[in-house]
């Protein structure tokens, strides 16, 4: 990935709905150079997936989660990414081993949410935070 990749990248992270042309533009590239920059950057899951950011008017929720120290979070990860208002999973370094980013309809999801979560045998503990507020870079 060189510095043409990163420009395209930061572009696409603020709107994945950008032409390329309008990318090609903006970066001082053709067409064809970002259509074929993006699509090897796919088929190399450098772009896992394109996406988009909403005002629902729901809670968006932070859960931090700290598994036994045993066990695999690959596993519990892919299963927690399969729960229908969990929006993204990361495994993370620190006190707590996964963030959970929830997309719920009410502070009742958030909380079905977590007593999910504290359900699943590798959970230890959980921690959460409402998100306030979203700026999108």
């Amino acid at each position: 990935m060189d510095e043409l990749d990163r420009q395209i990248l930061d572009i696409l992270r603020r709107d994945a709905r950008t032409p390329y042309t309008e990318i090609a533009d903006e970066i001082g590239t053709s067409e064809g150079t970002v259509r074929n920059r993006v699509e090897r950057m796919m088929d190399d899951e450098i772009i896992e997936r394109f996406t988009i950011s909403t005002r629902t008017g729901n809670v968006k929720a932070m859960l931090e989660i700290s598994v036994a120290v045993d066990v695999d979070t690959k596993n519990v990860t892919e299963r927690m990414a399969d729960w229908e208002e969990v929006d993204l999973v990361w495994t993370v370094s620190g006190e707590q081993d996964i963030v959970l980013i929830v997309d719920a309809a009410d502070t009742r999801g958030v909380n079905d949410l977590i007593t999910k979560a504290r359900d699943q045998d590798e959970v230890v503990n959980t921690k959460t935070r409402l998100i306030l507020d979203e700026q999108l870079g």
